[in-house]
């Protein structure tokens, strides 16, 4: 049997698109490793491997052979990689600005005052550390890339610029080789600095674009406190978050994170959960609440027990599947991979004919021009636009879908949500809370002893209604008795014994033994409602009547309201009786129900629907649907807190609000709508400003593009990408 494994580890040295590309062909080249997906983006590698063949230290000795390093301490290791990026970046700014310095001067001579005595001469003095100092990350890179025959961005930077840098290098040296020939000796000094300089700067704009995509990560990884109170032998101990046991007495004082996920044993306080359900108001935590790592208690301070820590809380399982959303693939992503891992090698081609072209055209000074092309072919193209096109959408429409309380197993399932034409929505815990209440109670005699009696029945009873008649009587202040002779009527309701009386409690046909009734009048609405009416009696007469039912969410009819207008179509499937199914559909106004549906029929009906041409989601709790969810095209799990089933759906709500149903398709078409305007985008200018770099337009009216603007031109198109991405953020769904 495979001991297959999958883990995320954080990717160093990467610079382009193109090395996504190698990183991930090398891990998968590994003999053990099943998948591996590289995201350029966020700079993270998902792998999925065998145990038994091979282990992260093997992937991590081939990839440093190839020019790269992955973090394999699992310990604080996106920490640490976020640590050496920030310093690569202030380095890459630095490098920058000495760039800038030294390039001004060269730019300044080469455009304005070519004829100046030592003008070559002083351009090759500032020049050379602009490339061969401050720029040598491009060339070691290059040379890398070359010792594994494999090419990237910094190869296509290295060819323009060094080609630029030697050919003027030895016109200034030897300007009589041209001078015999009758052409003058240009130089392009200023091209390969200003070039290098531009690059650069376009590196830092996206390094620092590219940090507000991983903002939603980086939040949810500072929820967690790094230490907290613990009690242990009577005292109080501040420990790290790392010490922490299951079973652990843990004291929260008012304004501080809640550390693990644990239940309530003292104290009350009020919580914000936000990060949970996206929802502003703090919920009401008092002894037995459930409480959750990285929320917030506000008001109060209480102990609690620990029950989840480390990777088993919550919060770290949010991340996880954050992360791995983040780091997946979207199936358009794969037809942009192909085309990335071919792009340089492509490009280099095509410089090489262009010079070839323009060398054999006849026109005066073709070795100029020759050159001059080639090296803006090589400039301008850019693959890395084409590489940050989708996986930077994806990360900021997942990271705003774990801000609202919507997590997204995958890149295909947020593609998937916006095509989606018919929605099928369980009604208990979906439409509806998902607990009995009592929602109404006529009392012919509400005395405090019988409020007392009718508790302490219930109190002792099994029946799934009893805790709903419980938590009514507790809410309003009643407190037990002691009864005798408790007995369960199967099937009927219960009694029991109380000085000398026998008091009851169950159903009309159980009132009906006794010869007692109701006025049909009083409990009309009750039943319209489809409401369980449960009867309190002694054998001589009716002490009072309660209607219990699933009470509908708030939300349910503005979700189903929304989707209707958005021309989805919402059908409820249940278990439940057809007159229940009924009154709840009207109600919500869902024209589309089904009644006392088993697992099998909702599968059923979701292969029915698809065979007539529709994309299913299927909204359910994420246990007893899981065949159904399964089998519909996007399915979203509606869960609360622990209970949630993150591995059945391919999206899962962590409100039970129904609401977050029809944002999550609007994120989905927000984000795709984004990943068509970035890949338009990036394609257009490749296939626009590569023929104009080779000098088509020449012919026909003189244009030629100069290498500095091609640079600029390559340097702002991925960052214009990845701008257009960030725009998702503020977007509203």
């Amino acid at each position: 049997m495979v001991d297959s494994k999958s883990e995320i580890f954080p990717v160093i040295g990467m610079s382009c698109a193109g090395c996504a590309i190698t990183v991930e062909n090398q891990v998968k080249s590994l003999e053990g490793v099943d998948t591996a997906s590289v995201n350029y983006a966020n700079q993270q590698l998902q792998v999925v491997y065998d145990k038994e063949k091979v282990n992260p230290e093997a992937m991590k000795d081939a990839l440093i052979g190839a020019g790269y390093d992955i973090i394999i301490e699992k310990e604080n290791a996106f920490e640490e990689a976020d640590q050496m990026r920030q310093k690569e970046y202030e380095k890459l700014k630095r490098n920058f600005y000495w760039a800038l310095a030294l390039t001004l001067p060269v730019f300044v001579i080469g455009m304005f005052f070519m004829d100046m005595p030592y003008a070559n001469e002083i351009m090759l003095v500032f020049s050379t550390p602009v490339l061969f100092v401050f720029g040598r990350q491009f060339f070691i890179n290059a040379l890398k890339q070359f010792k594994h025959r494999s090419a990237n961005m910094d190869t296509l930077v290295a060819l323009s610029t060094g080609i630029a840098w030697l050919f003027s290098v030895f016109n200034t040296l030897y300007p009589e080789y041209w001078h015999h020939r009758g052409l003058h000796a240009h130089v392009y000094f200023e091209s390969a600095a200003v070039v290098i300089t531009f690059i650069m700067f376009g590196r830092l704009l996206e390094a620092r674009a590219k940090h507000g995509t991983s903002e939603a990560i980086k939040k949810l990884m500072g929820l967690q406190p790094k230490t907290l109170t613990v009690i242990r032998d009577s005292q109080e101990l501040n420990i790290p978050i790392a010490e922490v046991l299951v079973g652990d007495l843990i004291l929260v004082k008012s304004g501080e994170k809640i550390p693990v996920d644990g239940k309530i044993e003292e104290g009350e306080s009020y919580v914000d959960e936000s990060m949970l359900s996206g929802e502003p108001v703090a919920v009401a935590k008092e002894k037995g609440a459930q409480v959750y790592a990285g929320t917030i208690n506000q008001k109060g301070s209480f102990k609690f027990r620990a029950q989840q820590v480390g990777d088993k809380t919550l919060l770290s399982q949010i991340l996880k599947l954050v992360q791995e959303a983040q780091g997946s693939k979207a199936p358009v992503q794969k037809l942009v991979d192909k085309i990335a891992g071919i792009f340089v090698p492509v490009v280099i081609l095509i410089s090489l004919i262009s010079f070839v072209a323009w060398y054999i055209s006849g026109v005066d000074n073709a070795i100029t021009y020759a050159l001059l092309s080639m090296v803006t072919v090589l400039v301008i193209a850019c693959p890395c636009a084409l590489g940050l096109a989708t996986p930077t959408a994806i990360m900021v429409g997942t990271g705003k879908g774990a801000e609202q309380g919507i997590l997204i197993k995958d890149a295909s399932s947020l593609e998937v949500a916006k095509d989606v034409s018919a929605i099928i929505l369980d009604k208990t815990g979906t439409i509806t809370e998902g607990k009995p209440e009592v929602i109404d109670s006529l009392w012919l005699d509400d005395s405090k002893e019988n409020q007392a009696i009718l508790y302490s029945l219930e109190k002792a009873s099994e029946h799934p209604l009893a805790e709903a008649v419980i938590q009514h009587l507790k809410a309003r202040g009643v407190q037990g008795v002691t009864v005798q002779a408790f007995e369960s009527l199967t099937g009927r309701g219960a009694k029991a014994g109380f000085n000398g009386t026998d008091y009851y409690i169950g159903s009309a046909k159980l009132l009906q033994e006794y010869g007692l009734s109701i006025d049909e009048n009083q409990i009309a609405e009750w039943k319209e409602l489809g409401s369980t009416i449960i009867y309190f009696f002694t054998s001589d007469k009716l002490i009072a009547a309660l209607a219990i039912a699933d009470k509908i969410k708030e939300s349910s009819k503005e979700a189903i309201d929304y989707l209707h207008q958005e021309g989805v179509e919402v059908y409820m499937l249940t278990g439940d009786t057809h007159s229940t199914a009924e009154k709840v559909s009207r109600k919500v106004g869902i024209d589309h129900f089904y009644a006392e549906q088993m697992p099998g029929d909702k599968a059923d009906f979701v292969k029915n629907l698809q065979r007539q041409g529709k994309k299913v989601a299927m909204v359910g709790d994420g246990i007893n649907d899981a065949q159904a969810l399964a089998q519909a095209d996007i399915s979203i799990a509606m869960g609360k807190g622990s209970d949630i089933a993150v591995d059945t759906a391919g999206i899962t709500l962590l409100s039970s609000d129904l609401r977050k149903v029809p944002q999550a398709i609007q994120l989905s078409r927000k984000t795709v709508s984004a990943i068509k305007q970035n890949l338009f985008w990036a394609f257009i200018y490749n296939v626009i400003g590569i023929p104009l770099a080779a000098g088509i337009l020449y012919p026909i009216n003189g244009f030629l593009l100069n290498p500095m603007i091609a640079g600029a031109a390559m340097a702002l198109s991925s960052v214009s990408v990845v701008l257009n991405s960030l725009r998702l953020k503020n977007a509203k769904i």
